[in-house]
């Protein structure tokens, strides 16, 4: 009788113990399969916390596309975005580290948000700057080229004056002339009989030319291409001029008659044929004429 108490209380007991066993096997295997399954989403959290920092590093390179000169807090923010990525990458993956990174993806994302407003500011800036600085070089462009060319009408007003306040003789006439001891001159065409050459002209009327003492020289060439009268020489810059007489009065701004006298060489008479006059003020040839003697 009491044995089989005890065989029937052993049965029992072997029940429960198989009973707790098999709660216990399923209640680890539920366990373990929830832990597998919490770590897999936090494995996929973690991937895309690392793609939301990917995504901002990208913006930050954008931003720093469009700047030719590097913006230094850009530089600072994309480089601290970068060594977050590498530090979840390494880091393990638990609710805890998950939630202290996206809590820094969170700040750097209002740090990025406040530095690419300040970005495209002072992109905007730049752009006006640049426009400012391109309408400025334009202005200068345009008044150099206004200036240049008030210089080349002075240039030229100052040519046409300095060419136009020189004087300059009409009407010049040579011929040859007997002059009688009385002081009588008498023209004639006859080289045996011509004492002298006489040229006359008229100093034109110029009221650019100062009044005063001026003087033009005078140049006889007779047939022979000689130069007659004194036939010295004058140079001016590189021009040199051969001249009869230098023909000195005083001028007032009016017309002005003039006659001055040529003679032959000593002991010689004027040759037959064509004579030549010239003036010269300074270099410049003011007037030219010519006459025969027979």
């Amino acid at each position: 009788m009491d044995g089989n108490k005890s065989s029937k209380g052993l049965k029992i007991a072997l029940g429960v113990a198989i009973a707790l066993f098999i709660g216990t096997a399923f209640y680890t295997m539920n366990l373990y399969s929830t832990s597998s399954k919490i770590q897999k989403d936090l494995q996929s959290e973690k991937e895309l916390v690392i793609n939301d920092l990917d995504a901002l590093s990208k913006q930050y390179d954008e931003a720093l596309s469009e700047n030719e000169v590097a913006n230094k807090d850009l530089l600072e923010a994309k480089a601290r975005i970068q060594g977050l990525i590498d530090s979840l990458k390494i880091s393990e993956t638990n609710v805890k580290s998950l939630w202290r990174y996206k809590q820094k993806y969170v700040a750097l994302q209002k740090e990025m948000d406040v530095l690419l407003a300040q970005n495209d500011s002072l992109r905007i800036e730049n752009s006006y700057l640049a426009t400012s600085l391109d309408s400025t070089r334009v202005r200068l462009e345009e008044r150099t080229i206004f200036t240049d060319s008030l210089l080349l009408q002075n240039d030229a007003l100052a040519e046409v004056v300095s060419n136009a306040s020189v004087l300059s003789a009409v009407d010049l006439k040579g011929s040859g002339v007997i002059v009688r001891t009385s002081g009588k001159v008498i023209p004639t065409e006859r080289a045996g009989r011509s004492d002298k050459i006489r040229v006359c002209f008229i100093v034109a009327k110029n009221k650019l030319v100062q009044a005063g003492d001026q003087e033009l020289y005078v140049q006889v060439i007779d047939p022979k291409n000689n130069t007659l009268g004194l036939n010295e020489q004058v140079q001016f810059d590189e021009t040199t001029l051969n001249y009869s007489i230098i023909s000195k009065f005083n001028y007032e701004n009016t017309n002005l008659n003039v006659c001055e006298f040529v003679e032959a060489k000593k002991d010689e008479k004027f040759e037959k044929g064509r004579y030549i006059v010239n003036v010269f003020n300074e270099k410049d040839l003011v007037a030219t004429s010519e006459f025969v003697l027979k």
